[in-house]
């Protein structure tokens, strides 16, 4: 090459920055371990979800007065996993775990959590399985990163971003996924470990594509709710008075786990007694009201396609608070995030019936961000949820309705590890 040439072409170079070099995220030993966490934790999520379904509905054929010992049974083989195997812990040694024990997640207590969460959702419990699949998941991001040898902040990271995966899987909204796996973690402070956000945007892209192929999983709204069209500025002053009243439910039903717990825990019994007697009473609530059984994912689609009396969905609204409250104190093991969306269903549903003008699809979007983020604290990771799940696509009114529950709930937060 002449002079001339070489001279041209390091004044290119020169101008352009030299674009040839990629950022250094990318082929990067930490990308390559991101990637692979979410690999793990979308086919760890998909064949806990396969196993879920054919428990499900083997559980399933029992019906009527059966689902009472059933249940009650069920309940009593996931005490005794938690009593021989191990207590895998709920979401507030999760986030204690996060924060205190520099971002480690044992996996030790999987089996323990996988058998009992498995025999709990599929038998009807009013608890979901995200928070078994972020424990799972989150402990393996632990695992990986011990075995490549991280510490401090790329382990805890790799914690996070494995927690956002198991999420992810689950809800199919990688972003909203990501988010929730850091508002978990503090009441306040939405983003305290903000370093996690690419590791667990990673993570959870990897996550989606291996569930969704796993279980043939579409990109389409999972909740079927009627269309809505803006009509005006009163949109978000309406989105926050349903709000108030969904922040209203999260009260009560943080209110009715306070208080089954304190019944429950007034005098110490083994476990395997407490989840009985929690199986006994779920059965008994789901004999009278079955839609109130299993925790919503499938039911929130008869709750808006059925034609509710008020006064059914009054006794839905009150017996569902109920048994989500029993599920959690009980011991038995699963998650709240779904149960609560069917709660603040069953009350914008309510809300519409005394007020026929009002859009559906408004009030009843407003009234599962609100008692979601104000028992959960994760107003953020809420909004775009919803706006995924539902496929109700303006933003605004449920971000004001989810501030709305996350200023206006109680000063502990109902994890109280968040603190």
């Amino acid at each position: 090459m002449k002079l001339k040439g070489r001279r041209k072409l390091v004044t290119y170079l020169n101008i352009l920055d030299q674009p040839i070099r990629f950022s250094p995220f990318v082929f990067s030993r930490l990308f390559l371990l991101w990637a692979l966490l979410g690999l793990t934790g979308g086919l760890i999520a998909g064949m806990y979800w396969v196993v879920l379904e054919a428990l499900t509905h083997w559980l399933g054929i029992f019906t009527g007065w059966q689902v009472i010992p059933v249940m009650a049974g069920c309940g009593l083989l996931a005490g005794l996993v938690i009593h021989f195997i191990g207590d895998p812990g709920e979401i507030h040694l999760i986030v204690n775990n996060i924060r205190f024990n520099k971002g480690k997640l044992e996996p030790r207590n999987n089996p323990s959590m996988i058998l009992s969460s498995l025999l709990c959702v599929a038998s009807g419990g009013s608890l979901g399985p995200e928070a078994p699949l972020v424990q799972v998941t989150g402990s393996t991001g632990t695992w990986l990163g011990k075995l490549f040898r991280l510490k401090g902040e790329e382990l805890r990271s790799l914690s996070i971003a494995g927690m956002a995966s198991g999420f992810t899987a689950l809800f199919g909204a990688p972003l909203g996924g990501s988010l929730f796996s850091l508002e978990i973690l503090h009441h306040k402070h939405a983003v305290e470990y903000y370093k996690a956000i690419i590791p667990a945007l990673v993570a959870s892209c990897f996550s989606y594509l291996v569930f969704a192929f796993i279980i043939h999983l579409g990109l389409g709204p999972v909740w079927n709710l009627s269309s809505y069209t803006y009509s005006g500025i009163f949109d978000f002053a309406y989105a926050i008075v349903f709000a108030i009243a969904g922040t209203a439910m999260g009260w009560i039903f943080i209110f009715c786990t306070r208080f089954f717990k304190y019944l429950f825990e007034k005098r110490p019994i083994p476990i395997y007694i407490r989840t009985l007697a929690g199986g006994l009473l779920l059965g008994i609530i789901a004999f009278y009201l079955p839609i109130t059984r299993y925790f919503g994912h499938h039911e929130i689609n008869e709750l808006l396609s059925g034609n509710f009396p008020l006064q059914l969905l009054l006794a839905i609204l009150v017996f569902k608070v109920i048994a989500i409250s029993i599920t959690v104190t009980s011991g038995w093991r699963g998650g709240f995030i779904i149960p609560l969306f069917f709660v603040g269903t069953t009350l914008g549903l309510i809300i519409h019936q005394l007020f026929p003008s009002l859009n559906l699809s408004l009030v009843i979007v407003s009234c599962m961000a609100a008692i979601n983020a104000c028992v959960t604290r994760t107003p953020m990771s809420t909004t775009i949820l919803l706006a995924t799940l539902t496929g109700f696509g303006h933003f605004v009114p449920i971000l004001f309705a989810s501030l709305t529950g996350y200023f206006l709930a109680p000063r502990i937060p109902f994890i109280r590890s968040q603190m």
